[in-house]
């Protein structure tokens, strides 16, 4: 099977890449509206870029209308954001995030999820994520569907039993993030296996510990 991407449409397009680019890390994004109201938006259309600079690449679709979804509209007006990783026990809240709430309701408070102060910029972290990354903004790139932001990571919160500081090794069976899979399905990450050479052909094996 060939499809010419140049004759088919837009959303035909987004169908196609979205279910076939995955699993996909998912954004819990948190950032202030004008009014001073915590926003939270999960995004799957996010990753790692580098690391020097520490950047993170978000990708935000307009609504219908062709407006600014909110966390869009912050991030360009405030240039402050924090990006969360999900894990399973959250993941349920994270859901929740996506639905649409008045511009005065935070939906941390519809998915029952605690905003704590971050460091170095406005909007707040959530307790319940494993991860947390404080963010500015480092670039903006504009299509005709989407605001793609760059963000710089300028600070890390994880889990006191997530990171061997001595090391710098993530401990990776006590991680246990979930991604975006196609339509509304997500999948988790307990089905592990690294691959390792022995004479000259790889070998498969089960045991995961730290990475």
């Amino acid at each position: 099977m060939e499809i010419d991407f140049r004759e088919i449409t837009a959303y035909q397009r987004y169908k196609l890449m979205a279910s076939l680019i995955v699993p996909r890390p998912i954004a819990l994004v948190t950032t202030i509206n004008e009014g001073g109201t915590v926003n939270a938006a999960p995004f799957s259309m996010f990753n790692m870029l580098g690391e020097e600079p520490p950047i993170v690449m978000l990708s935000i679709n307009r609504r219908d209308d062709d407006s600014l979804k909110d966390t869009a509209a912050n991030i360009l007006r405030s240039r402050e954001y924090v990006v969360h990783l999900t894990d399973e026990a959250m993941t349920a809240r994270m859901h929740v995030c996506g639905d649409r709430l008045p511009p005065s309701e935070s939906e941390l408070t519809h998915a029952g999820l605690t905003p704590v102060a971050s460091s170095l910029v406005a909007p707040p972290r959530i307790a319940e994520a494993p991860v947390a990354f404080e963010c500015t903004l480092w670039e903006t790139l504009e299509t005709p569907s989407r605001h793609i932001f760059i963000g710089r990571v300028e600070r890390m919160h994880a889990r006191d039993e997530l990171i061997d500081t001595e090391q710098w090794r993530v401990r990776l069976q006590n991680y246990f993030p979930v991604g975006r899979f196609g339509a509304s399905f997500y999948v988790d990450t307990r089905n592990r296996f690294s691959l390792e050479r022995a004479g000259g052909q790889p070998t498969v094996s089960t045991a995961v510990d730290e990475m």
